[in-house]
This record gives C-alpha cells, sequence and structure tokens, in this order.
C-alpha cells in the first residue's frame, strides 16, 4: 500500500497524477490513497487507480485554530489516515506542512533531499530522502521521486491517466456554432493576465473558423471580468459558477483551451485536450503545460505572447 501526500495546488495536485500512473504499471498489485485539500479532491478522484482520497482542510483549519469543530475534524482526518499502515508514504510536494502530514500516518516515509525540497527542513521528516535534480519539470520531478521510493526506472511514457466525460448544458454554445474553444482568462497573480484587448482579438479569430467561446471564472471579479469579455466577443459565453468535476468536464468538452497561468490550463491538458498556455508574470520552463506535443507555452515572465503568436499555435494544434 503507498500513499501519496500533495495537497496542494491545484497545479501541483495535476503534476502528480502521472506518478499514479506509474505506480501502476511498475506495482500493479499496490493500493494507492492520496492526501489531498479538500477543494481539490476531485482531481485524484479522475483517476481510476487512487482507491482512496483522503481530503484534508489545512487552509480552512488555519482560519480558526481554536475553534472546537476544527479540533474535531482534525482528529477525524487523524484518525482516518492511521487506519492504514502503508508500505511507503511519499510526500511529493516538499513542504514542512506536507512533511508534517506524512509523520501523522503510519509507514516508512519517502520526500525530497534538504537541497531538493522546496523547504529544506522538509527533509528530516522522512526516513528516506532523495536529491531529485531541480532542473526537471515538476511533473518529471514527482515521477522521478517516485521511482526512486519505490525502486523502478522512470522511463514511462507519459500518462495522467485520468477521463472526463464532456459537458452536456443548455447553456453552452449550440449551432451555427457548436465547437467550442474554452479560454481561461483568470489568475491568482494581476501580473500573469493577459490584456482584455487580446481575448477579444483572439476571440474573432476563433469565431472565423467557426468556434465559439466559453469563459469560465471563479470568484466575483473574475466572473465580472469574464462576463465583460464575453459582452465583448461575438459568439462567447460567461460560464455559470461551476464546481471542480463540471470544470473538468466542460474543458474535456473543448475543441480547444487557451489560459493564463492557472491550474485549470494544466488540468485541460492533463485531460488531452490541445491546449495553449499563455505566460506574463512566470516563467513556464519548470511549471509550463506538459503533455507532449499536443500542448504549447507561450511567453513568459515579463514576455506576454501576442494575438498572432497564440493564433499561430491555434493553427499548428488544429490543422
Amino acid at each position: 500500500m503507498i500513499l501519496l501526500v500533495k495537497t496542494s495546488s491545484l497545479g501541483d495536485v495535476i503534476h502528480n497524477l502521472p506518478v499514479v500512473s506509474d505506480i501502476h504499471v511498475k506495482r500493479p498489485d499496490a493500493r494507492i490513497d492520496w492526501v489531498v485539500e479538500e477543494s481539490f479532491a476531485a482531481i485524484p478522484r479522475l483517476h481510476p487507480h487512487v482507491r482512496n482520497v483522503l481530503p484534508v482542510a489545512l487552509r480552512r483549519w488555519r482560519r480558526a485554530l481554536l475553534d472546537s469543530a476544527t479540533r474535531r475534524e482534525a482528529g477525524q482526518f487523524r484518525q482516518a489516515l492511521q487506519r492504514e499502515s502503508y508500505d511507503v508514504i511519499l510526500d511529493t510536494q516538499g513542504l514542512i506542512k506536507s512533511a508534517l502530514i506524512s509523520r501523522l500516518a503510519r509507514g516508512r516515509r519517502c520526500g525530497y533531499a534538504a537541497e531538493a525540497a522546496r523547504e529544506p527542513l522538509a527533509a528530516r521528516a522522512y526516513d528516506a530522502s532523495f536529491a531529485i535534480p531541480k532542473t526537471l519539470h515538476a511533473v518529471e520531478r514527482n515521477r522521478w521521486l517516485a521511482a526512486a521510493a519505490l525502486g523502478y526506472e522512470p522511463n514511462l511514457p507519459l500518462d495522467y491517466g485520468i477521463r472526463a466525460e464532456p459537458l452536456v448544458a443548455d447553456w453552452l454554445p449550440a449551432a451555427p456554432h457548436p465547437s467550442h474553444a474554452v479560454l481561461l482568462t483568470a489568475t491568482s497573480r494581476a501580473d500573469k493576465l493577459w490584456p482584455e484587448e487580446h481575448w477579444v482579438e483572439l476571440a474573432a479569430n476563433l469565431n472565423g473558423a467557426g468556434i465559439a467561446c466559453v469563459l469560465p471564472a471563479g470568484s466575483a471579479i473574475e466572473r465580472e471580468r469574464a462576463q465583460r469579455l464575453a459582452d465583448a466577443m461575438r459568439h462567447a459565453v460567461a460560464a455559470p459558477p461551476l464546481a471542480l468535476e463540471p470544470l473538468a468536464r466542460l474543458l474535456a468538452g473543448a475543441r480547444i483551451v487557451i489560459g493564463v497561468d492557472t491550474g485549470l490550463t494544466h488540468l485541460a491538458a492533463a485531460l488531452g485536450r490541445p491546449t495553449i498556455a499563455l505566460f506574463a508574470g512566470s516563467d513556464p520552463r519548470l511549471t509550463g503545460v506538459h503533455a507532449g506535443s499536443g500542448a504549447i507555452n507561450l511567453g513568459g515572465a515579463g514576455n506576454p505572447p501576442s494575438p498572432q503568436d497564440v493564433v499561430a499555435a491555434v493553427a499548428k494544434l488544429l490543422p
């Protein structure tokens, strides 16, 4: 039995999915559990080889540490975590919080060596630690760590292992534009945003190819932006608020997904959709979309791509 500890963020959780696929191929009899933040629990549940998802609520608990409900929930989580004795507890996050979770579980604890962990102190919590190069993409670092901890070669084709049925909803674009692109315009940092006029220009180009646009969003501010953009486009709809599972289904039904540096863009690539990631405030070399020829990263920190760059990438993915 193997326990994976990768709690957050959304992109990091998605980057850990190939670990499950690799373990299943190399250790087909292994039973795999996964500790993840409650808000992202829908992602490991998409993988058919994750036996049990153990949601944790560290983000929510931090806001009410002394509350009796917090203590009760934390105690219930600890009981659930200690119900099994694991052969390997694999912390692919490398943070103090994830290392402490691994210490609560029963079994041999493995993780990154101090020089490889995001927070070096985390390495003190492990029974075995491994110096995985920081120059690897985040997906490959996770895979290499799992291979080192479990004693197999990291030589498998990349497989996120997840599928989702395309979303069916009456608000989605219909004829004459039944084919739709999902535009992920929202992200957690203002410097990662792509200019609104660029989105409008891109949408016009997609419309010319017979593709309508769907713009999902989360917070009230993001929904306001999505609606403003949709209003400025000819064939577009701002999606209603969606939980993570129907969002995955929306992405699964898209002809193409174009998004800024956000976890949902990584989810689209993991689902095998043609995906273009737009970078303006971060570097894609180590954390860009990573899914072979069907995923393209454009731009970089301080160097956002132009609409023409994106149109050219669309032409490559949708010949």
